[in-house]
């Protein structure tokens, strides 16, 4: 029946353009139409009949019964809802009357609710299965603990809660995991949250440790359903898989800098555990693909991204919520958790900057290396063996655009390494800070490099020569900041640390390009040299009148003498005049046509001449 994805979907699609006025008024129509597909809507200016209450004979005659009670429970939910969202931004809030209005819409329908289980746990008549009443349980406590939660009742409604969510995480293992997922993190695991907190529950304590100690044992209907389905949901064992780690794997402490702190909220110390994990699962994904391309291994990240940024979140909520409560920065607790913020953040970044590493390619992308196209690779392998060709090689735009993508890796990784001097602590801390600023160095001078690169393909090669030299200076000043340290193990995940033999190896790199690229330039300049006195003698003086003698007058080339033949340009109607008085080959002279044409002229008689206008004379 789907229970939950129609309920899901069908708030999403109406939240996303509008509010819960825009879904009351969708849920509406749509209960509107679901009658008429039941045949029990009343007809246009008709007399009302009321119905009677939907029973399991007739969600067994037709399942659309099912919905037209899910839709009118959701048109109760999304009345309250509206009501809430409209008085809570108002200077009075929620008052009185209004707090009973909503109350009683949360009311009906978790009454609506309520009768959609009695009538699917009839399965001998309804025809229903074990995960759709879990389902339909599950909508019930969740409707349930928010009319408590707008009661202020605070165990009843950490008790309904609990029940969602465990019956939730059992029907994970079953399908549509990230469904659920969704709906535990963003509405159940907070309200978990807030009413432990009003119970006055250590934060200490993670969420789903809270729900198994609120779960009510004694319904044995419930625990046996729930069994069936998944029977780690009430052990524990299914809690890894819905939340940000195992509970029971989550750690105590923070280590940041050989300073171990307490960790002083769950959420943080399950993002912790999670963190953990996905190292391991990391290092194991790259050790056993080392063929593997940079992108194939950067997707490898994607998790213990994930994962840091969970525990960055759960950080600033849990710094947030202790403000709230007036909690000074002298604190115990908000001095622990500044340094949580520091340690999380900072490995967050790290995780980042060895996701750009891996993407560069082999040893930070320091060696000239431009991979091929598929297709070039393919022409490759299928040419003879006798072809003495060559591979082919890359064509010049494409070797700029590798170059280009790989400096936009490196610049960001320089602005992770600036906000890293940005976290509480780190600019006290001066090991750290040189540490930093040669990790920094060693970046730029790769950036430089691979500008630099660029410039030497299209033939600047001064610009390189500079760019080169910039990036050995940035080279030595790494080297001297950055302690003697060994490289890390083989097949370990790159992140922020940069060793020192990583560093010294850029410099040797460096170096030889520097003096590879000092030679270019001054084989580059003797010919200029010598092409400027190969060059032909100038034009001279008088013809350069228009140009300013930087140089002097040579006045032994004021002219040219003796003058040579030359072309010179002339307009083309001299030609045509010169057409009438020049013989060429093939043309009768002039006078023997003239001598005809005179003749006629003679014999016709001769003509009055006109005057003035229209052949008037005065």
């Amino acid at each position: 029946m789907d229970i939950t994805s129609f309920v899901l979907q069908g708030r999403d699609n109406a939240l996303v353009y509008g509010d819960y006025s825009t879904y009351h008024s969708q849920l509406s129509k749509r209960l509107l139409s679901s009658r008429k597909k039941l045949g029990i809507a009343s007809r246009n200016r008709g007399k009302f009949h009321k119905t009677g209450a939907i029973t399991s004979e007739n969600i067994a005659e037709n399942h659309e019964y099912v919905h037209l009670l899910l839709l009118t429970s959701e048109r109760a939910w999304a009345q309250a809802m509206s009501i809430k969202a409209a008085h809570a931004t108002g200077r009075k809030g929620i008052t009185g009357r209004t707090k009973s209005h909503i109350i009683s819409r949360l009311n009906r329908a978790a009454h609506t609710a309520h009768n959609l289980v009695e009538s699917l746990s009839e399965t001998a008549v309804s025809g229903a299965s074990t995960r759709d009443i879990l389902e339909a349980k599950a909508y019930e406590a969740l409707i349930v603990g928010a009319m408590q939660f707008e009661k202020h009742a605070w165990q009843p409604c950490l008790q309904s809660y609990a029940v969602s969510r465990v019956v939730y995480t059992a029907l994970t293992s079953t399908g549509k995991g990230d469904i659920y997922k969704d709906l535990l993190a963003d509405t159940i695991d907070p309200s978990i949250r807030y009413a432990a907190y009003q119970l006055k529950a250590p934060r200490t304590i993670p969420i789903p440790t809270i729900a198994h100690k609120a779960f009510p044992d004694s319904d044995e209907v419930l625990v046996q359903q729930i069994n069936e389905i998944d029977p780690g949901a009430l052990s524990g064992e299914s809690d890894a898989k819905t939340s940000l780690g195992n509970p029971d794997e989550a750690p105590d402490t923070i280590t940041w800098r050989s300073r171990e702190v307490r960790i002083e909220d769950a959420q943080i110390a399950l993002a912790w555990a999670s963190v953990n994990a996905a190292k391991q699962n990391l290092a194991e994904n790259l050790a056993k693909g080392k063929s593997r391309s940079p992108r194939d291994a950067a997707a490898a990240y994607d998790d213990i991204l994930t994962a840091t940024q969970d525990a960055v979140d759960a950080t600033k909520q849990a710094i947030d919520e202790l403000r709230g409560e007036g909690v000074a920065q002298s604190d115990p607790r908000m001095q622990s958790l500044q340094i949580t913020r520091t340690a999380v953040n900072f490995e967050m970044i790290s995780w980042r900057i060895g996701r750009n590493r891996v993407l560069t390619g082999d040893s930070d992308g320091a060696f000239e290396e431009h991979g091929r196209s598929k297709a070039i690779k393919k022409a490759e392998t299928d040419a003879k063996e006798d072809d003495e060709s060559g591979p082919t090689e890359l064509p010049i735009s494409r070797k700029l655009t590798k170059l280009k993508e790989k400096a936009a890796l490196y610049d960001g990784t320089l602005q992770n390494l600036e906000s890293i001097k940005e976290l509480p602590g780190v600019a006290a801390d001066e090991a750290l800070s040189s540490k930093l600023n040669a990790f920094v160095s060693y970046f730029s001078a790769l950036k430089a490099l691979s500008i630099a690169r660029s410039h030497a393909i299209i033939g600047n090669v001064a610009n390189a020569l500079a760019l080169i030299q910039h990036a050995s200076d940035r080279c030595q000043f790494a080297a001297k900041q950055l302690p003697e340290s060994p490289s890390g193990v083989a097949g370990s995940a790159p992140n922020i640390e940069v060793s020192s033999d990583a560093v010294q190896k850029l410099l040797d790199l460096v170096n030889g390009e520097l003096r590879r690229h000092q030679a270019i330039v001054h084989v580059d300049n003797l010919r200029k040299e010598e092409l400027e006195k190969s060059t032909v003698a100038p034009a001279p003086l008088v013809e350069r009148l228009h140009q300013y003698p930087a140089g002097g007058v040579d006045l032994k080339n004021i002219v040219e003498f003796p003058p040579k033949k030359a072309l010179i340009p002339v307009k083309p109607i001299f030609l045509d005049v010169a057409w009438n008085y020049i013989s060429y080959p093939g043309k009768t002279p002039a006078a023997a046509q003239t001598l005809p044409a005179a003749a006629e002229t003679a014999s016709e008689p001769a003509q009055p001449q006109k005057r003035g206008w229209f052949g008037f004379g005065r």
